[in-house]
């Protein structure tokens, strides 16, 4: 018992130092920036390169949106559904190849559910490839002043060369609430409605943190749970980046206390700006991998509000300590989202009550209707046969289980007769045999037809001609005393 304990303290202990010496070296990319002046309110490695995961989807949208503000495309653009666009992995719409969308739903959806197959759709049909959209992606990213991101392709799903940095990601956000200000609502949806379906915004603090107003989350086991997200109170707009948390819940709360940090601070004129701060010297971003999506726990997920990591108080102190460790100089920061103690065991508000947005595919939503019906009754056709192809084959299961079965009651039936014909047969066949007594078994001693009529040995084996034999001599006297009785000869032969 005391070495098990033992044991256990000690794999503990060694668990982490190994998580404390790694934290030495990774340090969780945190950033609070007043949206209007791009003053920085708090940093913490925000030039360090990070993998952005759907936070990409904003560099995809500004692209789209800057598009249509040159005339080259429309919120009506319909975009087609490719092959390699449907094969794309989840989060995804699940369209089939052809489908066609606008532009402009295509952008809420990408917002909202994070569609990886609807992003590529708009890299194909805005770039003539995703390759083109890309190049796209990082010459638009050069000219609005964004220095750590490489772009590759327009979902974020994993790229070992897909980079950003947070203060890149601030400088998106503020180019897209300075350049589109009429679609600030694209990044505030609470929720789409496709057919009867309604998906919730993955983004964990709309509706739950008073003021959050956008824009986008991510997550992928390399990079871990990253936001983009903006809030607004008494008419100051603050922009936040938290990257690489273990959970959802966490990314979320951390948003939330750093917000509640930003609206308390004021931007003074030695505050630096996302222009002025120094680059990283860290070469290549960190693989989160083995932190995030640990083999021995369910692999966890974006999926808004609430989604967690499947991990113990042990495993979730190592991991803050790990991810949301604060730089020595941030000692006057007082508050929670660098503080794993104060993070475990906290959740945000219930959400409030969903207003969800209708998206459909086609060109109008009477087409998209009348498509889905298409599909609905092409879906329930295919139902019908399949519960049909399945009876079918379980009736000729049947059948052939029953022909199966009466073939072999007829051969065993068959198998019965010929035995007893052979037995009958062997019956006639057999030879008599002798009782005890010498007569022959079951045949009557009366019947004439069985009984024996030839002449015994002896009698047959004696000759009728054969010669009386001579009387020895000691027989002659008494033929001689014969002869001395006339009389009773006499009498003999008359």
């Amino acid at each position: 018992m005391v070495n098990r304990v033992w044991g256990r303290l000690i794999g503990s202990l060694t668990a982490l130092g190994l998580m404390a010496g790694a934290a030495a070296a990774v340090t969780a990319p945190i950033l609070v920036v007043d949206a209007e002046s791009g003053k920085v309110l708090y940093s913490q490695g925000a030039t360090d390169p990070w993998y952005p995961a759907s936070i990409t989807k904003l560099m995809t949208t500004y692209v789209a949106l800057d598009m249509v503000r040159q005339g080259k495309v429309s919120l009506d653009t319909l975009l087609t559904v490719s092959p390699a666009a449907a094969a794309e992995p989840p989060s995804k719409m699940g369209f089939k190849p052809g489908t066609q969308i606008t532009l402009d739903n295509a952008l809420k959806i990408i917002m909202v559910k994070s569609a990886n197959d609807v992003s590529w759709a708009i890299g194909e049909g805005l770039g003539g490839s995703v390759e083109g959209f890309a190049d796209m992606m990082n010459e638009t990213a050069h000219r609005i002043g964004m220095r750590e991101s490489r772009w590759y392709n327009p979902n974020g799903l994993p790229e070992p060369r897909q980079w950003t940095s947070a203060r890149d990601m601030a400088i998106l956000a503020r180019a897209l609430m300075r350049d589109f200000p009429n679609q600030q609502n694209l990044f505030s949806i609470s929720a789409i409605q496709f057919g009867k379906s309604v998906m919730a915004n993955h983004n964990g603090l709309l509706g739950r943190y008073p003021g959050a107003d956008g824009m986008k989350t991510g997550f992928i086991c390399s990079g871990g749970f990253n936001v983009v997200a903006t809030a607004t109170r008494g008419g100051r707009r603050i922009i936040t980046v938290v990257m690489g948390q273990p959970s959802a819940r966490e990314r979320d709360i951390k948003a939330a206390d750093l917000f509640d940090y930003g609206f308390g601070q004021s931007a003074g004129w030695t505050a630096p700006t996302l222009e002025s701060l120094p680059p990283s010297n860290v070469a290549a971003p960190p693989d989160m991998r083995p932190y995030i999506c640990d083999k021995r726990k369910p692999m966890p997920v974006d999926e808004g509000p609430g989604a967690l990591t499947a991990s113990g108080p042990g495993a979730d102190s190592a991991t803050t300590q790990l991810l949301g460790s604060a730089t020595p100089d941030a000692t006057n920061l007082a508050f929670a989202a660098l503080s794993s103690a104060n993070v475990r065991g906290r959740t945000l508000p219930p959400r409030a009550p969903l207003q969800p947005i209708p998206v459909w595919i086609g060109s109008s939503p009477t087409e998209g209707a009348m498509a889905l019906a298409r599909e609905e009754q092409e879906a329930q056709a295919s139902k019908q046969a399949a519960r049909q192809a399945a009876q079918e084959a379980a009736q000729r299961k049947r059948a052939e289980a029953k022909a199966t079965k009466d073939a072999a009651r007829e051969a065993a039936k068959q198998a019965a007769s010929e035995k007893a014909a052979k037995a009958r047969a062997a019956a006639v066949t057999k030879p008599a045999t002798k009782t005890a007594a010498g007569k022959d078994k079951g045949v009557p001693a009366t019947t004439s037809a069985y009984t024996a009529v030839e002449p015994t040995p002896k009698a047959a084996a004696k000759p009728a001609h054969k010669p009386a034999a001579k009387k020895p001599e000691a027989a002659k006297p008494a033929a001689k005393k014969a002869d001395k009785k006339p009389g009773k000869a006499k009498n003999d032969e008359s």
